[in-house]
């Protein structure tokens, strides 16, 4: 059976999100940011609720980018249940949730060129050696088919953002781009992953995941 050590190398990226630990009390990539929002944004989209299905249902909380372990942890899970126990794949619902220092994983390549998220989490294209330009959750080698957001998505698996640190990619393109708070949001909106659903706050969302029966794992 593959091990996460081969999906990272099948991936082409080994180290590739690990991350320096972060204080909680500092914004996403560091530095102080006085201007950054501290608020949710007003996201309560909780249909995702009712495509839950079967009674294999579990959360994966990924409040670090942790090599994208959260996702790959999911979709194993998943194959596990169902080669282990039989359940059919569409009767085990894995849910991911992406929160804190893991928000760079919900946004596509665009985002990730364009704010420069390589060189903030120290990643380097191991072709090129340079700063990566792409999220590595964006898309999936041949033999990890399901590790990637939107193939897990497809599948249907489920992935929820934190609507808190969501603020923080609003912010960056507000600095960046230096434009308004409203384009800066519609910016940030444009370029999040398309399936993934923002919620008021990451740990809203995985509690929310726990009352309709979602066990809870650790997933980075």
């Amino acid at each position: 059976m593959p091990t996460r050590r081969d999906f990272i190398a099948g991936a082409a990226t080994s180290g590739l999100l690990a991350a320096v630990p972060i204080d909680l009390s500092l914004p996403l990539h560091g530095g102080e940011r006085p201007g950054a929002p501290a608020f949710a944004l007003d996201d309560t989209d909780l249909s995702w609720a009712t495509r839950l299905r079967g009674k294999s249902r579990a959360v994966f909380d990924s409040p670090q980018a942790s090599e994208g372990g959260a996702l790959f942890r999911a979709a194993l899970w998943r194959k596990q249940i169902n080669k282990v126990f039989g359940t059919p794949i569409e009767d085990v619902t894995p849910v991911v949730v992406f929160r804190h220092e893991a928000i760079p994983l919900v946004m596509d390549d665009a985002f990730w060129d364009h704010l420069g998220i390589g060189k903030d989490l120290k990643i380097k294209d191991p072709k090129t050696g340079k700063w990566t330009k792409q999220n590595p959750l964006t898309s999936a080698p041949p033999e990890f088919p399901d590790v990637s957001i939107p193939a897990f998505i497809k599948s249907g698996g489920i992935v929820l953002a934190c609507g808190l640190a969501f603020g923080e990619v609003i912010w960056q393109y507000k600095e960046k781009d230096k434009v308004s708070q409203e384009e800066a949001d519609r910016r940030a909106r444009a370029h999040l992953i398309p399936g993934v659903i923002i919620q008021p706050s990451g740990f809203f969302a995985v509690l929310k995941a726990q009352d309709e029966g979602c066990h809870y794992m650790m997933g980075s």
